[in-house]
């Protein structure tokens, strides 16, 4: 998925359907407060969301558009938003019916229908965008709408994550009259029915204000909110925080700025918060690669990394050890590396599985890294990976940066043994930790598969509509991964951000949903 720079190293009831739950239907009766300025060292690459698949842009999504279902904070089940309700109207999980509620309407005042609804898949797909969403629906087969408050999605395949899918910034319902159907929007507006309305974007800032229109189940708290970009540059981010010039660090501060705000005195003015988050990162194998092919190769890595010093010394405990391919706080997860290769680095397991596989001498290897995408820490990360190789001295590993274009390339042609990969999921289920990585034509670009995975594990999870139900496939999916080792789970971040004295409600935006929610923030 969109990756830029980490946050830091920075399910039943599908079936029965959704329905509207209590909460707030009208997005103006918090609107009074103070606005508040939320400064983040991503940028927003798109204001469109048939283009936009990166963080800053979703974030922009999540608080201007509207989807038919959201994730409420601190949830994974998505609940209506737009919609009154939503079911799944079959068995196979293949065709799934939203009713809109009454009276929707977008910020300039149009009238928000199931044409509307339609238009933006539509639209979306026709685009197809390199750098949208689009790459997410390939079971989506057409959507009618047979009067303007029913929209049904057929799929092709059956996909019981549909609704998380629309759940999330891909889902986000935009005007017809105001989009063209076969091109992106270029001139930086938008057009939503979401709690914001988006006054100005420029290169440096977007200004939001209340969006009056809006019928949902967000209460807004401030009368409007100023996002800052600092185009990555970290320090700069810090001291417009430490200056008040801003009032929430959001994406961007290193993990020694976030050590060192935690450990100042009480005088500072500022407050770590700290969220869940399930953003992870993985070592890769090229399963083609002559060394890091050998599984001999691969089990000895996974013998010898010590995620705990890793932590420790690069990233200063703003992240956890990772043991699984699924990260914890999703349902599904397990344990299966750490149960197959413990938390403790062993020279004499690391040693037997190389000997294991015929190799004697000490193994060349080179880890790849591109902190243009992943951060800074990125590189330290890797070289003291390689240094725990080198230590039990069976390896003899570097490590090569290289920027994040040339990074790609690469990949794709084949050229690296191993490389790093990191992910912010698209909706927060098992299936967006397993399928874009194992599944037909995985992203990782490491020419792994695996028949049982691709032929039966993951169209099974796909089908069950009780997401609890799919413990047991999950489970064994993660088990094959540990054994066959394709990839080598690292670290799961830890979500955090920093907020001035007087501002509130930044607890509410940090959740595995990765949704910041603009409405419950506020300021005294």
């Amino acid at each position: 998925m969109r990756t830029q720079w980490p946050v830091l190293p920075i399910v039943a009831g599908l079936a029965s359907g959704l329905l509207t739950g209590c909460g707030t239907e009208n997005g103006e009766s918090g609107g009074d407060g103070s606005s508040v300025v939320v400064g983040m060292s991503d940028d927003v690459l798109a204001t469109d969301p048939a283009s936009g698949y990166d963080p800053g842009s979703w974030l922009l999504f999540n608080n201007v558009f509207q989807s038919l279902l959201s994730f409420p904070k601190g949830a994974t089940e998505p609940q209506p938003e737009a919609a009154k309700s939503c079911a799944f109207t079959d068995t196979e999980t293949k065709v799934y019916k939203c009713t809109l509620k009454d009276g929707l309407k977008f910020s300039n005042g149009d009238p928000l229908t199931s044409k509307d609804v339609k238009f933006s898949f539509d639209r979306m797909l026709k685009i197809n965008d390199a750098d949208g969403p689009a790459v997410m629906f390939p079971t989506l087969d057409k959507v009618e709408t047979p009067d303007e408050k029913t929209v049904v999605f057929r799929l092709n395949t059956s996909d019981a994550t549909f609704p998380s899918k629309i759940a999330s910034g891909a889902g986000s319902i935009v005007a017809s009259g105001q989009y063209d159907a076969n091109g992106l929007r270029k001139d930086g507006e938008a057009v939503g029915s979401g709690p914001y309305k988006l006054d100005s974007f420029g290169k440096d800032q977007a200004v939001f204000s209340v969006n009056g229109n809006y019928k949902g189940t967000a209460k807004t708290q401030n009368s409007g909110v100023t996002l800052k970009f600092f185009h990555g540059d970290q320090p700069a981010l810090k001291q417009a925080l430490m200056g008040g010039k801003v009032d929430i660090a959001y994406r961007g501060l290193t993990a020694g700025d976030i050590a060192d705000i935690e450990e100042a005195d009480n005088g500072s003015g500022v407050e770590v918060v700290e969220g869940s988050s399930a953003e992870v990162q993985h070592l890769v194998f090229n399963m083609d690669d002559p060394v890091a092919g050998k599984l001999g190769v691969r089990k000895a890595i996974a013998h010898l990394i010590d995620r705990e010093a890793l932590i420790k010394d690069v990233y200063q405990d703003t992240a956890t050890p990772l043991y699984s391919i699924i990260p914890a706080g999703i349902a599904g997860h397990n344990t299966a590396f750490f149960d197959t290769y413990g938390a403790r680095p062993s020279k004499a397991d690391a040693e037997a599985a190389l000997r294991a596989d015929g190799i004697t001498g000490k193994v060349k290897l080179t880890l790849w890294s591109t902190p243009s995408r992943y951060g800074p820490a990125t590189d330290q990360e890797l070289t003291e990976i390689a240094r725990q190789l080198n230590d039990s001295g069976l390896f003899a590993a570097n490590v090569k940066s290289v920027a994040f274009d040339q990074y790609e390339k690469d990949i794709a042609a084949g050229k690296y043994g191993v490389y790093v990969k990191g992910w912010v999921p698209d909706y927060p289920d098992a299936d967006n930790f397993t399928a874009p990585f194992f599944g037909n034509g995985n992203v990782l670009g490491n020419n792994y598969s695996n028949n049982t995975i691709t032929g039966s594990l993951i169209p099974a999870t796909a089908a069950q509509s009780d997401r609890s139900a799919t413990d047991k496939e999950f489970g064994q999916l993660q088990d094959i991964v540990a054994d066959e080792l394709p990839v080598l789970p690292v670290w799961q971040a830890k979500q955090y951000a920093v907020v001035r004295d007087g501002v509130y409600g930044l607890e509410y935006c940090l959740d595995a949903s990765t949704v910041f929610r603009f409405w419950e923030l506020s300021k005294s």
